[in-house]
């Protein structure tokens, strides 16, 4: 069939019938999509990254869309409570999921019998951002690069500090230890900003942080980068190496955020919500407020997603089953 052929047989089809849900016992999606408010399942807190990054997204969806796209704040279990509120819900174009890469790809290998599949429970709608995290220590503590910070961990003991089990700098320091066979000390905390005094006050030697949360402190030299993680060096901190550039190949840890929706959307609603996401990365003014958070734009079509969410499950099963990480 042409492409003109096809868009008139689109055409011709009843809309409540292209947007009728292909899983059994769902409702058929109304004939004006959409005719009431859209609910972004955001699976934490007020106020955290992921809150900040899934209200930019449905600001965008709402001004494209014409109705609210409104921020429901689904808490609990690192996530998974939100997480997997979205994957039961029917899949008529009302329900979308701000996901990161720990309820998307981590919580899914370290939580036994979690509530979700990662890939069978969603349609993946779009990336959105992501970030590298950064090794930092305090500058008394005479280290200034990731070689001589093992050199020092050959000798004694050195704590590694993260946001907890299972975040992107448990992770770092999980594989930082797996590709140079050097045991680090990892202390996990519920709060990272309750980490980062204590980086500050001498009771951690390190830690492994988001950017944003370490700026502050580098600027002022009371902290000192000594790697980031991601593919390549992060805008905000051009000096400091990766840790590939460190020697340490393949040792590549993102943290990031996309937006899916429930398994059997239809597909209609799924590009539509991609193009108008896209078209808000795309925007100077989205681009400078998510540089502003330390993030970098991502975006692209559902199948990039789809398979980018593939790598990262195997990138992370290397890590989480060689330093036998679980949730418990």
């Amino acid at each position: 069939m042409t492409r003109r052929a096809l868009l008139a047989s689109l055409l011709a089809t009843p809309l409540a019938s292209a947007f009728a849900s292909p899983r059994a016992g769902a409702e058929a999606q109304p004939a004006a999509w959409p005719d009431r408010p859209i609910r972004m399942v955001v699976p934490f807190a007020a106020g955290t990254t992921t809150d900040i990054l899934g209200r930019i997204a449905a600001a965008a969806i709402s001004k494209g869309l014409g109705q609210p796209v409104v921020v429901d704040n689904r808490t609990g279990a690192g996530g998974t409570v939100g997480t997997a509120a979205v994957a039961q819900a029917a899949p008529d174009g009302y329900t979308l999921l701000c996901g990161t890469s720990g309820t998307m790809a981590t919580n899914p290998l370290i939580m036994p019998g979690i509530p979700y599949d990662p890939v069978k429970g969603f349609v993946p709608i779009v990336s959105f951002s992501r970030t590298p995290v950064v090794l930092a220590v305090r500058p008394a503590l005479g280290v200034a690069s990731l070689a001589e910070l093992l050199a020092m961990a050959c000798k004694r003991s050195v704590s590694v500090g993260t946001a907890g089990t299972g975040t992107t700098g448990h992770l770092t320091t999980a594989l930082i230890e797996l590709r140079t066979g050097v045991p680090l000390t990892h202390a996990p905390y519920r709060d990272g900003a309750r980490a980062v005094t204590d980086l500050l006050n001498g009771t951690l030697d390190s830690m492994v942080y988001h950017p944003l949360g370490f700026l502050p402190h580098i600027r002022s030299g009371a902290l000192r980068p000594l790697a980031t993680t991601g593919e390549k060096r992060h805008f905000l901190l051009p000096e400091v190496p990766t840790l590939v550039e460190s020697g340490l190949a393949g040792a590549i840890v993102e943290g990031w955020w996309g937006v899916f929706a429930p398994a059997g959307t239809p597909a209609p609603v799924v590009h539509r919500v991609n193009a108008l996401v896209n078209a808000s990365l795309a925007d100077p003014a989205t681009k400078a407020e998510l540089e502003r958070q330390g993030m970098e734009t991502m975006g692209g079509t559902p199948e990039q997603l789809a398979a980018y969410l593939q790598a990262e499950i195997a990138r992370q099963k290397e890590v989480v089953e060689a330093a036998k990480i679980t949730a418990d």
